[in-house]
């Protein structure tokens, strides 16, 4: 079996043996086994060429998601390892969260590689149900609602994105054979010779759709509702992993688009929504008072700069876009990782009785400081150079539009800085009884820390291999 579709049916056994391991702790190490082995896989996958294999491909573009897709798989593992039995999970739970965990990771692993629109479509579809599934595994009436408002509003852009597939479909089906119809590949080669106005309807629901998924405004209101009830774990894949796969859909069909010179400019649908999702999110940070919640919010945000960086377009901002997107899933995972430990230490995700972490819980503090830090772009993490980039991308090419997003992001900034202030230097808050122990702790601190150690690595001195490869995968975006 190619090594690309081995990465995808990998975790999807493993989600088949899962679902028959009642146990927690059995269920926790063979999860982190899995997903070892898939980080592995990732990792062999990275040193082969690229490949093309039925109906996948790997390519620039798609490689670096791979290898940050299965990095946060692991990682998240080892911290549901340490922090699951404070969910209260029974047996038949436990089975339950096990398999659609490996379920999700199999289908993101498939909607990278995907080198067909409609495999790409079933894969963000399976990953969207898978979860669903995990939000509303504690069948609480808010988690009932969160996981309800996730499935209605991301079937609605599922479907869109369907209709949207399509479009792209027939816009192309008098140029390929019907067997490669679907392909990316084959689309980027006819998209010049395609019918504009079918195109410019293709994207336009492609967009729509996806965007959902990737959370954008205005179909964005399932983000933080997902992070704030499911549990704790499923925060760091929501926004490190999903969001992702949904930007990838959109950049694949940003590139088709394109290069056929009649067609619609796409760039500056990218910036409107892009920058009005800057905004909103950047206003609605100083309204959260759940902590889960508040950081699903900064989410928001960061999508809505990567989606400004690639509506600029042009080699610079798209390499500005794609560092942001992999600092996001670093930083973000880290910060999800430090939250919901501490909110499990406190007994409460209301940032006013989560305070003096630094004090209290010092590995836990510190790290959850730095990554609030990293998260409201300040050096010398990857999302301080993908932010760097990006406005001088900005003011050099659209000047009247950077001053909105300076704002935005200026907001977003001090609100962030201020529930840093309060939750890791704030006056300390006492710990519900029997939320922490010692392994424990320091076993949920582990993964927060790497990523950390990663993304400082990434900002300050970024492998050249990678580099390259970025700078291609910004070539390819267009």
């Amino acid at each position: 079996m190619p090594l690309q579709w081995a990465i995808v049916f990998l975790p999807w056994l493993g989600a088949a043996a899962l679902a028959a391991v009642p146990n927690l702790r059995q269920a926790t190490l063979a999860n982190i086994g899995v997903s070892a082995l898939s980080f592995l896989m990732a990792g062999a996958l990275a040193a082969m060429p690229f490949a093309e294999h039925g109906w996948t491909r790997t390519d620039a573009l798609n490689l670096p998601f791979i290898l940050v897709a299965s990095f946060v798989g692991l990682t998240t593992a080892v911290f549901s390892a340490a922090t699951l039995d404070a969910e209260g999970f029974d047996h038949w739970r436990i089975r339950a969260y096990h398999a659609a965990y490996q379920v999700f990771m199999g289908a993101q692993f498939l909607a990278l590689v995907a080198d067909n629109l409609g495999v790409m479509w079933v894969a963000v579809e399976i990953a969207t149900l898978a979860t669903v599934s995990m939000v509303a595994v504690h069948r609480t009436p808010a988690a009932f609602e969160a996981a309800w408002k996730f499935f209605i509003l991301c079937g609605v852009g599922i479907a869109l994105a369907l209709f949207g597939t399509i479009v792209l479909y027939l816009a192309a089906q008098p140029f390929l054979q019907e067997e490669n119809g679907l392909s990316w590949a084959a689309l980027m080669g006819v998209a010049a010779r395609c019918d504009p106005a079918t195109l410019n309807l293709a994207f336009a629901f492609l967009l729509l759709g996806y965007g959902t998924k990737a959370g954008l405004v205005p179909l964005h209101s399932w983000l933080p509702d997902a992070h704030a009830e499911g549990p704790v774990p499923i925060s760091a894949v929501l926004s490190g992993l999903l969001l992702n796969a949904a930007m990838l859909a959109v950049l694949r069909a940003k590139s088709i688009v394109g290069a056929n010179p009649d067609a619609i400019a796409p760039g500056p649908f990218l910036l409107a929504l892009g920058l009005a999702s800057v905004l909103l999110a950047a206003l609605a940070l100083w309204r959260r008072r759940d902590a889960r919640r508040f950081f699903g919010w900064s989410s928001i945000e960061h999508m809505g700069l990567a989606a400004f960086a690639f509506g600029l377009g042009g080699a610079a901002a798209n390499l500005a876009g794609l560092l942001h997107l992999l600092g996001h899933s670093l930083v973000k995972s880290a910060v999800f990782f430090g939250v919901g430990r501490a909110a499990q230490a406190k007994g409460s995700q209301k940032i006013a009785e989560i305070g003096g972490l630094v004090a209290t819980h010092p590995a836990l503090g510190w790290g959850l400081a730095l990554a609030i830090a990293a998260i409201a772009g300040l050096p010398p993490f990857l999302l301080f150079a993908s932010e760097f980039r990006l406005l001088t991308v900005a003011v050099a090419e659209m000047p009247w539009l950077a001053l909105p997003l300076v704002l935005g992001m200026v907001t977003a900034l001090a609100a962030l800085v201020t529930v840093l202030q309060q939750m890791c230097f704030g006056a300390p808050t006492p710990d519900a009884a029997g939320a922490l122990d010692g392994w424990r702790e320091w076993a949920a601190a582990v993964p927060l820390w790497l990523h950390l150690a990663v993304a400082a690595a990434l900002g300050v001195a970024m492998p050249a291999a990678l580099a390259a490869m970025l700078a291609e995968a910004a070539r390819v975006v267009g």
